[in-house]
């Protein structure tokens, strides 16, 4: 296992043992001492527009819509899957998102690219989910149907959270703030979207331009200022 599956796996252990003790049953946690193992969370890889088109030309039908929106709304994968219509605002283009990872709620917007998708998806009456199951439950998986879509777009290397790292990477270029950006995908720190600020060259462009206005304003009287 990858040290991030390690991690999370410890993590729910430690979980378990620590509503153990509060049910009565332990009194302590055994797995308190065991430290984290060092995640290497440095791996960014974010789709190009080209690259996208692609995989959306090659996805099978019922894939596209997970992946539209996924691109345009930055959620996670179990985050789409327990998404339901109640938590869709079509006509004020919000989407109310259960964050399961924080235990909170956030809402996200609806763009025109989703919205197209979202308007013709067919709503099934026998469930509440956006993207159901063949029963009518809730999706748990779709590596079957990514993976045939990645192998045919010649991408082996992507991963499906590597298209909430494509939104926002491409809103970091756009030259949306961090805060923005944090607030987007859910997260309590700027720390995470800041590993994206080197892909927006223009952006940081744009800020030092405004120091152009230092050396254009009022020479005449900065030349007085210095000689007296």
């Amino acid at each position: 296992m990858a040290p991030a599956t390690v991690n999370r796996n410890l993590a729910r252990l430690k979980h378990l043992f620590n509503t153990a003790i509060k049910w009565g049953y332990l009194y302590e946690n055994p797995a308190q001492p065991v430290k984290l193992l060092r995640e290497n969370n440095r791996r960014l890889r974010c789709l190009t527009k080209d690259e996208i088109d692609h995989l959306m030309t090659v996805s099978s039908q019922h894939l596209k819509p997970i992946l539209v929106m996924a691109i345009n709304t930055g959620m996670r994968r179990g985050e789409i899957f327990n998404l339901q219509w109640n938590h869709v605002d079509l006509k004020n283009r919000i989407i109310e998102v259960a964050d399961a990872k924080i235990g909170d709620r956030r809402f996200t917007h609806i763009n025109d690219s989703l919205l197209n998708a979202l308007q013709v998806l067919p709503r099934r009456i026998d469930t509440p989910y956006v993207f159901p199951g063949k029963t009518g439950g809730r999706w748990t998986d779709i590596k079957k149907a990514f993976s045939n879509a990645r192998k045919r777009a010649g991408l082996d290397d992507v991963r499906f959270h590597d298209l909430r790292h494509t939104f926002a990477r491409h809103l970091v270029m756009a030259g949306v703030d961090l805060t923005t950006v944090k607030e987007l995908l859910g997260h309590k720190s700027t720390k995470m979207p800041e590993r994206y600020s080197h892909l927006s060259p223009k952006h940081k462009a744009d800020a030092v331009r405004v120091l152009d206005r230092l050396s254009s304003e009022a020479p005449e009287e900065s030349l007085q200022s210095s000689g007296s």
